[in-house]
Formats: C-alpha cells, sequence, structure tokens
C-alpha cells in the first residue's frame, strides 16, 4: 500500500470516528426539541379553545368554507 493511500485510509477513518461520535451525542437532543414543539403546540390550543378566539375562528373557517363549496 502506497503512502497516499495510506494517509486517505487514515483521514477517512478519523473522520467518520468523529462523525458518529458527534452522531451519537446528539440522539437524545431531538427527543427533548420534539416534546418542546408538543408543549408549546398544546398550550397555544388550551389557550384558543378557553376562549372566544376559537369561536371567531371556527366561524370564519366555516363561513370560507361554505362560499367555496356554495352551501349555507
Amino acid at each position: 500500500m502506497n503512502d497516499a493511500m495510506l494517509k486517505a485510509l487514515t483521514k477517512g477513518r478519523v473522520w467518520l470516528g468523529d462523525w458518529t461520535s458527534r452522531r451519537a451525542r446528539d440522539r437524545g437532543q431531538t427527543a427533548v426539541e420534539y416534546l418542546g414543539i408538543i408543549v408549546v403546540v398544546v398550550a397555544i390550543v388550551v389557550a384558543i379553545t378557553g376562549t372566544d378566539i376559537g369561536q371567531s375562528i371556527k366561524g370564519a373557517i366555516a363561513e370560507k368554507i361554505a362560499e367555496l363549496t356554495g352551501g349555507q
């Protein structure tokens, strides 16, 4: 095996090892991020359904659907 090929293989192995260790550290982070997004969405839904804003939004959506479908 010549010197250039040995250097390239070593460099690739080092890069691959570094990449896999970074992926292992990030694995749990995405679960926490998804949980945070779910909490925010639930909080928004609860806030909207607990006020008259939810009924206003529902009425506006129903009105637009009726306009599109020609319904009443």
